[in-house]
């Protein structure tokens, strides 16, 4: 059998090797190479930050300029002979945004799970059955009456929506930055 070091000599035959059992043990030698890599001074550190600032600042405006093309190039007008004249009939623009758009329902319309579960993702639809959502409906109301055993607070219809509404709205800031 055949161990590791034996490998790296047969590999690289020009790399001396001590011994050809066990493996690199920590010595003097290879803990000083270490400290070449290490900040001498704050100033170095600020230094290297910086840099490393700067580069985040150009690969985040590449990436803006990136989604900003992407978007510009969705919108704009596209013909697909045969599927250009559905969409404007319906009222589309036939842009590359709706054409795609159609390719993804024509793709889970002939059985493509992954298509179908991406429409299902747009559209904010959820796999869960009916039989689930009832019981998580049940839970929560269960838990609300037992809330209001406990603290004696009634939550009313104006409260509930107020939260409703103030969830409604994190979920939509949520996706929209999650579309951005």
């Amino acid at each position: 059998m055949v161990n590791m070091s034996q490998v790296r000599f047969l590999l690289y035959p020009e790399i001396e090797i001590d011994r050809l059992e066990g493996g690199e043990v920590a010595n003097e030698e290879n803990l000083r190479n270490g400290v070449l890599t290490q900040f001498r001074s704050g100033e170095e550190a600020a230094r290297n930050g910086r840099k490393g600032g700067i580069k985040s600042g150009e690969a985040r405006r590449r990436k803006a300029a990136m989604r900003d093309t992407m978007n510009r190039c969705l919108t704009m007008q596209a013909h697909v002979d045969g599927l250009s004249d559905v969409l404007i009939a319906d009222g589309g623009e036939s842009t590359y945004e709706e054409i795609i758009t159609m390719a993804i329902i024509n793709q889970a319309a002939m059985g493509d799970v992954k298509a179908y579960n991406a429409i299902m993702k747009v559209v904010g639809q959820t796999d869960k059955s009916d039989m689930d959502l009832e019981n998580q409906k049940a839970d929560t109301e269960l838990k609300q009456a037992r809330k209001q055993a406990v603290t004696g607070e009634n939550e009313t219809e104006e409260a509930l929506d107020k939260l409703d509404s103030i969830l409604e709205e994190l979920r939509n800031n949520a996706v929209k930055q999650e579309t951005e």
